[in-house]
């Protein structure tokens, strides 16, 4: 059956990057047998000066019939003064919304060849590979917000005549964390069969219920084994011993923080690729970076993250993980040549731009 992709380039250098994915997309169309379609559309910031809105009803027309969506980047400058329902992340909240994209898959990989770009020693993070499964559509982020003015609002023993206060709810749910830790399990087991499940049980309601449905779920998985954390120690040994991980699960706000230092272990985000699921098998595969609308335009940017993207893509939504691997082997020939883009570059080291990276990995794939 012929898979149905949706391309969303969107802003900055997210053009640049996508489209060197979409060279790698066509050798393995033309040349490894994948059998595929794909359209494009738009969404961010292109699609706001286009029809006005960061997520056109026709993007997620075309989103909610494709098998998997490849993104690129969104926001700029530009955009700085648009109305909040009118700013290009919200093309990216609202489609991740609409599709219930849930389960955010980030993983945090060193390649041998890229060790000492990273902040830490060497001996640390070589080989390091970790997945962190994050909870994206429940949380603080999604709980109900309120600010107001406040007459007598007391602050410890003392009252304040009058304040400005804001409040954020955290709110979870027995279903939605049993809805993500079914992911990690599952992810877990095609790995090392280690989950770490990240809480702040010791002080959040919500951490608590997280913690026993968590372990609840554990038991339909005998032959993985699951640990818990403090987000905050969590966060001490990812930065101290961090290739003891190999599978962590946490809530929305956590996983925010926790993967994005998880990706500084690596050296360069324009390395590092994600993939959003929803329960039908469907995902956004796009890389963590920004669109970087300072090297836009200029040739520069790394599409390594994209490509690897594309490549989860391949292995979570279309199950083509022959041609997933395949994808991963070619960009660790690439890196084990020498090439470097000015972002993984040691100091001193000929770097190479964006399209000749992209097609450095489309050679290496034969």
């Amino acid at each position: 059956m012929t898979a149905k992709l949706l391309i969303l380039p969107g802003d900055g250098i997210g053009p640049e990057i996508v489209r060197e994915a979409e060279k790698v997309l066509v050798a393995l169309r033309d040349r490894h047998g994948l059998d595929v379609v794909w359209e494009h559309g738009l969404i961010g910031g292109a699609a706001y000066d286009a029809h006005g809105e960061p997520l056109p009803a026709v993007t997620l027309e075309k989103a909610r019939a494709a098998d998997a969506v490849l993104f690129g980047a969104i926001g700029g400058p530009q955009y700085d003064t648009l109305p909040k329902d009118k700013r290009p992340e919200r093309g990216l909240l609202g489609i991740r919304a609409a599709m219930g994209f849930y389960a955010n898959l980030r993983p945090a990989i060193l390649y041998p060849q890229l060790a000492n770009a990273s902040s830490l020693k060497p001996e640390l993070v070589a080989g390091l590979d970790i997945l962190i499964v994050r909870e994206l559509t429940g949380g603080i982020y999604f709980g109900k917000r309120e600010s107001r003015v406040v007459d007598g609002h007391q602050v410890g023993h003392e009252v304040i005549p009058q304040a400005r206060v804001a409040s954020d709810v955290e709110q979870y749910s027995d279903y939605e964390i049993a809805r993500i830790a079914h992911t990690a399990f599952k992810a877990a087991q095609l790995r090392n069969k280690k989950l770490c499940s990240v809480d702040k049980a010791n002080v959040l309601e919500s951490s608590q219920l997280w913690r026993e449905v968590v372990c609840e779920v554990a038991a339909d998985y005998p032959d993985v084994e699951l640990s818990h954390l403090y987000v905050d120690n969590a966060a001490m040994q990812l930065v101290r011993a961090p290739k003891q991980f190999d599978v962590i699960v946490t809530a929305n706000l956590f996983g925010d923080i926790l993967s994005d230092i998880a990706a500084q272990l690596t050296g360069s985000i324009g390395m590092l690729p994600s993939a959003s699921m929803n329960e039908k098998g469907q995902g956004l595969f796009e890389p963590i970076h920004g669109s970087a609308p300072d090297i836009a335009g200029k040739g520069v940017a790394n599409p390594l993250a994209t490509i690897l993207s594309l490549a989860m893509l391949l292995r979570y939504s279309l199950k083509r993980g022959d041609l997933a691997e395949k994808i991963e082997a070619a960009v660790q020939t690439v890196l084990a040549g020498g090439l470097r883009t000015g972002d993984i570059a040691a100091k001193g080291e000929a770097t190479v731009g964006t399209v000749a990276m992209g097609d450095a990995v489309v050679a290496a794939l034969d």
